[in-house]
């Protein structure tokens, strides 16, 4: 376990899918809602557990649950990579700590763990205008390339960070 601006970061394991897959589903169904409308939306498997089973448990990933006031409030999920472009896979929060500045805390926790970094990639859906501002206003990554730009449902944003 590693301490970063009162968050703790703890490995992930099988018993803590129940959990995060909550946290997940309610995070990616109220963006969804907000800004699609729809109440239900997300990756494949968001909202049953397959998705962190997959990208958390049975991947090469770096996955790290986070912890404030011993509650589990959300999780990220990295590529290390051997050139050093890193990818960001995941990091999502319990929608009832967002706007605290958690996110970024946790942001600045990835980068100093991983400092031989030279590039980190993510992706974000297109719809999600919050994301967008995160990413790219307060952890300076920019938007290199928009997938599927006239579909409002499948648009995508991919980000970089040079570092």
């Amino acid at each position: 376990m590693e301490t970063h601006e009162n968050l703790q970061f703890q490995s992930i394991f099988e018993e803590d899918v129940a959990g995060l897959t909550e946290i997940m589903t309610r995070a990616f169904d109220t963006d969804t809602k907000q800004f699609l409308g729809q109440e239900k939306g997300g990756p494949d498997g968001y909202d049953t557990g397959e998705f962190i089973k997959r990208w958390a448990l049975n991947s090469p990933t770096q996955s790290y649950k986070v912890v404030l006031d011993e509650k589990v409030i959300g999780a990220v999920i990295v590529w290390i990579n051997e050139n050093n472009e890193n990818v960001l896979e995941c990091l999502f929060l319990d929608p009832v700590v967002e706007n605290r500045g958690i996110g970024l805390a946790i942001w600045r926790y990835i980068e100093q763990k991983y400092p031989d970094t030279k590039k980190w990639i993510t992706e974000t859906p297109g719809y999600s205008k919050r994301n967008h501002h995160f990413y790219v206003n307060k952890c300076g990554f920019k938007i290199v390339k928009i997938k599927d730009p006239m579909n409002r449902e499948d648009e995508s944003y991919i980000l970089e960070k040079e570092m």
